[in-house]
């Protein structure tokens, strides 16, 4: 008779079962970071700075508003853009633009295109209005696009942000010289260096003609 073979199999210790355990947790654990990463990376990055405009801009487009977009003050990047007034629709007047801008209190975006096609103009931090004296913050700026963009900030010098009459509508000063101003019909404008914004000529003459303006409230 024939002897019995005996085969032996090693039993896994209390400890290796737990190691064992570990490394398949970690297993799991890494395929499921690499997932992760792999759907953020096909979703691309979030672009909190994107506008979103309640209605078409006539005289932005599409690439122009998402380069100004990233030189708004934090407090609004992101903020929806709602049309307040534009002289398309509203006609050309000053005084139809103070009546527009009533039960609004925060910024305002200006945009002008004007006769020879130069579209430039200037951010406000607050709602444009009738004033005897200058007000606003630091957070206003004038900009052109000349073709690129260009962002005049403010440089501490003065506070002459925003000043605003039945007569003309003005942004920037010094010297006697205004950095933005507008007439009473929103027809004729003109732009100088200035000290408040240190900026240069926005449009391509001192002197402009309008064509094209519009107030956005950024907000």
């Amino acid at each position: 008779m024939k002897g019995t073979r005996w085969q032996y199999t090693r039993l896994p210790t209390r400890m290796e079962d737990a190691l064992s355990g570990e490394e398949g947790q970690e297993e799991e654990e890494k395929e499921e970071e690499e997932e992760e990463e792999e759907a953020a990376r096909s979703s691309g990055p979030a672009d909190l700075t994107e506008p979103q405009l309640i209605e078409t801009s006539q005289v932005l487009g599409a690439s122009e508003i998402r380069q100004l977009s990233l030189h708004l003050p934090p407090r609004v990047a992101g903020r929806p853009w709602t049309l307040v007034f534009c002289t398309s629709r509203d006609g050309f007047s000053l005084r139809s633009l103070y009546r527009q801008m009533e039960g609004h209190s925060g910024p305002v975006l200006l945009l002008l295109r004007d006769q020879d096609g130069q579209m430039f103009g200037a951010f406000s931090s607050s709602t444009f209005r009738l004033s005897k004296g200058f007000y606003g913050t630091g957070e206003t700026f004038l900009f052109t696009f000349s073709p690129q963009l260009k962002v005049f900030k403010w440089t501490g010098n003065n506070s002459f942000f925003v000043k605003g009459d039945l007569d003309s509508l003005m942004m920037g000063s010094g010297s006697g010289q205004f950095g933005l101003w507008l007439d009473g019909d929103l027809y004729r404008g003109g732009s100088h260096p200035c000290a408040t914004f240190n900026n240069e000529v926005l449009a391509r003459q001192e002197q402009f003609c309008i064509k094209e303006l519009e107030a956005w409230a950024v907000s």
